[in-house]
């Protein structure tokens, strides 16, 4: 049982740490990229990206992987006195925030940008921009970036615990 308990939280962390770096990027790299480019260009990309990041790859091994491996961590750490089952549990919390967000918030954002169509055919690229309005969809990634990057730390941490 230590065996599997070990390598479930060492999936929770891996995977965590894929969505940390998911998230850091668009913060960092991905959306100030595409602020600096013409509406067509931005509409045209985003929706690329979106329509690229819904594989197996990510919603598997990285999105969902990191809740379900988590869970499943704190489940099988469940007992009295584990420090470790107290880290896990923090960074399932944290998690959970970062799932809600996206479901409720970039999601949507992201479903109506593409729902605007094919940008060839849109005739007002700027409104479809200022509609999907980049700023909050930044503001919540980024704390979608600080709770992920939270959360493996956590995870990083019960594993220390986890391995005394």
């Amino acid at each position: 049982m230590d065996t599997v308990r070990m390598v479930m939280l060492v999936a929770a962390t891996v995977t965590m740490g894929i969505m940390a770096g998911v998230f850091g990027l668009y913060s960092h790299t991905v959306m100030p990229g595409l602020r600096r480019t013409d509406d067509r260009t931005f509409v045209a990309a985003f929706q690329a990206l979106d329509r690229a990041i819904i594989n197996p790859w990510f919603m598997l091994g990285g999105f969902v992987g990191a809740l379900v491996f988590t869970v499943a961590s704190a489940a099988l750490l469940f007992g009295p006195g584990s420090p470790a089952l107290s880290w896990t549990v923090a960074a399932l919390v944290l998690y959970l925030v970062v799932f809600v967000i996206t479901v409720a918030v970039n999601v949507p954002m992201n479903n109506a940008l593409k729902a605007a169509g094919d940008p060839d055919e849109i005739t007002d690229l700027a409104g479809v921009r200022a509609r999907f309005d980049e700023a909050k969809w930044s503001r919540w990634n980024h704390l979608r970036t600080v709770a992920t990057t939270a959360a493996l730390i956590c995870l990083a941490v019960a594993l220390l615990h986890y391995g005394r």
